[in-house]
């Protein structure tokens, strides 16, 4: 029978609860955020079914780690986060698999348990960052100020007083740039950065 007092816990007091093994504060906490991590998903893969796929993958992420979670953002981000990764993980594989490219397999395999995954997605994060700390200075401006700040084309050629022609040339620079440091495809490069 669940719990309805936990209804009026805070993400943070049913994560301490779920890490001493309560089941009812996990599903209260699934209960909270599937349909928000599910449409996450969905507007990414455009797939009930693998949409579906992933939540589940996510939360039983969580599950299994709940002793050792230490969340740095809130849960909403997190699960955004990892939500994300998990797409991007999937489309990588779907995108290899139709081109064939096993060659630049990062060694993916479905078996590994969730940590293994985890670890994987936190350092493909910190090599964007690093990837990007290593563009150009003008390079680099450019394109966080399209990343970070959604300025258009024209708004950072304004702001930085050069042509809209050499604003696009950074960003053609810098997104070649990325994908060749992180050896991943064009579609996994945009996810990332979305």
């Amino acid at each position: 029978m669940p719990d309805h007092n936990l209804l009026q816990h805070t993400d943070q007091q049913l994560l301490q609860l779920m890490a001493g093994d309560n089941r009812d504060a996990f599903t209260e906490l699934y209960n909270r955020y599937w349909d928000k991590t599910f449409a996450v998903a969905y507007h990414r893969l455009d797939d009930e079914h693998e949409a579906e796929e992933v939540v589940q993958e996510v939360f039983l992420s969580i599950w299994q780690r709940r002793a050792q979670l230490k969340l740095s953002h809130t849960l909403a981000t997190y699960l955004s986060v990892a939500v994300k990764y998990r797409v991007i993980n999937h489309l990588d594989k779907q995108y290899r698999h139709e081109q064939h490219l096993d060659e630049l397999s990062f060694g993916y395999d479905e078996t590994q348990d969730s940590t293994t995954q985890w670890l994987e997605e936190k350092e493909l994060r910190e090599r964007l960052e690093q990837g990007i700390s290593q563009l150009p200075e003008k390079c680099r401006i450019v394109f966080l100020l399209s990343r970070d700040e959604n300025k258009t084309y024209a708004e950072i050629a304004a702001e930085l007083g050069i042509s809209q022609k050499t604003v696009e040339a950074h960003m053609s620079k810098a997104l070649s740039s990325l994908r060749q440091s992180l050896r991943v495809s064009l579609p996994v490069l945009i996810l990332l950065l979305s």
